[in-house]
């Protein structure tokens, strides 16, 4: 047995000693004209942020139906609709696409607007698996267009705070990560998250959180241990997931499609830990809690969240940049393959895969 007077902790990577801690305002980054690709209710929230907190605009939309399409543009004050996605992703006002189709057509749609030449978000989980993804990226890569995915919290103040907290030494060395996301939705074959053919359950629309939020913290593990229990369509219904680091760090992680679940995160140290409150992937609060009794707390108030994502797109296209930092195209490949691995311990395997 390992003393853990002894253990080497890892430190967290790419956390420089003097981050602010402080994000952008989104109305500071340079305006882009947004194009949005699907017309579902997370393109809703993600158009709603561009128009309240960002300097860009959503300048059209593009769906299947026309209907579908006509009552979104209304309700968003977009003037222009497109049916079908090829029109959208040619639409020559537009800057950059916002893909918020199903997972199963996130390659499918991200290659259709780079092949049009235009800067891309991508909508997590990136694509269905890391092969996907990496087709996605080299595509950018050959165009020298913008793809980033949209895991919106890498973005969010409360995030910048809490990396800022674990530079500054507040709570020591990492050691431990622990959150949870679950929802409750009852068994319908035909929902996209109970769908195989929709690349539905829980890990990659839920469970993809708490993994990108250690890979945040942590990077890409060593090893990956998990275990599963399948719906009755065959997608993963619950998923619980052991990462492991160099030094003995772990990060311990669940999600499922079956219980609303607290949402919440912990990250511990050698010298304290900081309790992120629920949701943590959206704007949220956290405490710092020393091994001494001290403690503080940040209070993230009630913003948005969408706008950070899109703001971070406007810098990085404005300064001419393909990728972002904070959600680099190497993480996602990393977050990506973490997902195989953990879909092949469960046995979860798409149609066409």
């Amino acid at each position: 047995m390992t003393d853990a007077s002894h253990r080497t902790a890892m430190p967290v990577p790419d956390l420089p000693a003097d981050v602010s801690g402080v994000v952008p305002d989104p109305r500071s980054a340079p305006p882009l004209r947004w194009g949005i690709l699907g017309a579902g209710w997370i393109a809703g929230t993600f158009a709603e942020a561009v128009r309240r907190h960002t300097r860009s605009r959503v300048a059209a939309v593009g769906s299947r139906d026309d209907a579908k399409a006509e009552r979104f543009a209304t309700a968003h004050g977009i003037p222009t609709t497109h049916r079908g996605y090829d029109a959208l992703v040619h639409d020559p006002q537009l800057d950059a696409v916002y893909v918020a189709t199903p997972h199963s057509h996130h390659r499918e749609h991200a290659l259709l607007a780079i092949r049009a030449g235009k800067h891309v978000l991508v909508e997590k989980a990136f694509t269905r698996n890391g092969a996907e993804a990496r087709e996605v990226l080299d595509a950018a890569r050959d165009a020298g267009v913008f793809v980033m995915e949209a895991m919106w919290t890498r973005h969010l103040p409360h995030v910048a705070a809490l990396r800022s907290a674990i530079a500054r030494g507040e709570i020591g060395d990492v050691v431990h990560v622990a959150a949870d996301h679950g929802q409750w939705f009852p068994l319908d074959p035909a929902h996209r998250l109970y769908a195989p053919g929709l690349a539905g359950g829980a890990l990659l629309d839920l469970g993809v959180y708490p993994v990108s939020f250690a890979h945040d913290l942590l990077g890409a593990p060593e090893t990956v241990t998990a275990v599963g229990a399948l719906a009755e369509t065959g997608v993963d219904g619950q998923v619980s997931i052991v990462l492991g680091y160099p030094g003995g760090v772990q990060a311990t992680l669940s999600t499922t499609l079956w219980s609303r679940t607290a949402t919440t995160a912990v990250v511990s140290g050698t010298a304290g830990r900081i309790e992120v409150d629920g949701d943590f992937y959206s704007p949220s609060s956290f405490r710092v809690v020393r091994n001494d009794g001290t403690s503080w707390s940040y209070d993230g108030g009630t913003v948005d969240g969408f706008q950070f994502q899109a703001a971070e797109v406007a810098r990085r296209v404005e300064a001419g940049e393909t990728q972002s930092p904070r959600m680099s195209w190497d993480g996602t490949l990393e977050v990506m393959r973490t997902l195989d691995e953990v879909r092949r311990q469960v046995g979860v395997v798409y149609p066409g895969e």
